[in-house]
């Protein structure tokens, strides 16, 4: 990795080249969408971001567990809540990057009026979520659990919001509740790199090591309760972290 990769005016030239690509996957994913389809184009920008960011940024990314998930999944025949810990903003475009089948987050409201973002984003069918507001929350919840049933696998942070020490936060019960009125299995995930190469409040994306596994589905018909479950999947999800700490990242 050349040293000059780690100097802070390449790291500031990396993040804002990463978010003037923002304003070029808005151009891009629509367009090419037209000829291959949204999931297909969303895929295909997302990888291509995520390859071009690491090379950049002097990124170590690697990712494994995906060819371990039921083939039913792997395929898109099986909808299901993806959970992930919550690190970075990186983590969104890096998750995309290693899911094969067509998932969206379920995001807060605001981010629907963040420019060339927000228009993204509502082009490729998230979810939005009035935290403000319980009763519209509830109804969006609701909806997403109509979509879920209806094929459409989601990603959700449990957590609500980014590490601020890079610990994994408390669980937030929403999203275990849209699992289990959808009925369908949690796949607990581990992003693990992403606080000490994009820290909340950091203004520059630093190089360093990113990894990604996916774990073993959890199916809520098989725990009592909404917080046994909770309490599973977050022991899942901490196991995979530190197993992302001890396992070696090789280049993608």
């Amino acid at each position: 990795m050349g040293n000059w990769r780690k100097t802070w005016a390449w790291g500031l030239i990396t993040t804002l080249w990463c978010l003037f690509s923002v304003g070029l996957a808005s151009i891009a994913i629509p367009f090419a969408s037209i000829f291959v389809g949204r999931k297909r184009a969303f895929l295909a920008v997302a990888r291509l971001w995520v390859r071009i960011m690491a090379r950049m940024a002097g990124i170590a990314f690697s990712a494994e567990g995906w060819e371990t998930l039921p083939e039913a999944i792997r395929e898109g025949r099986q909808p299901v809540v993806f959970m992930s810990n919550h690190e970075s903003h990186l983590d969104p475009s890096f998750i995309f990057a290693t899911i094969g089948v067509h998932a969206v987050f379920i995001a807060k409201r605001e981010l629907a009026w963040v420019p060339l973002l927000g228009q993204l984003i509502w082009f490729m069918g998230f979810i939005f979520i009035n935290r403000q507001d319980r009763s519209k929350a509830i109804e969006s919840l609701r909806s997403a659990a109509t979509r879920i049933r209806n094929g459409q696998c989601v990603i959700i942070f449990p957590e609500g919001t980014r590490t601020t020490d890079g610990q994994l936060r408390p669980f937030k019960k929403g999203g275990f509740a849209l699992a289990m009125d959808a009925g369908v299995p949690i796949v607990p995930l581990a992003a693990r790199g992403g606080f000490e190469l994009l820290p909340k409040g950091s203004p520059r994306v630093f190089p360093g090591r990113y990894k990604v596994i996916y774990g073993e589905p959890v199916h809520p018909a098989d725990y009592p309760t909404r917080e046994a479950i909770m309490e599973e999947v977050r022991a899942r999800i901490q196991r995979l972290v530190k197993r992302a700490d001890a396992l070696p990242v090789a280049a993608d």
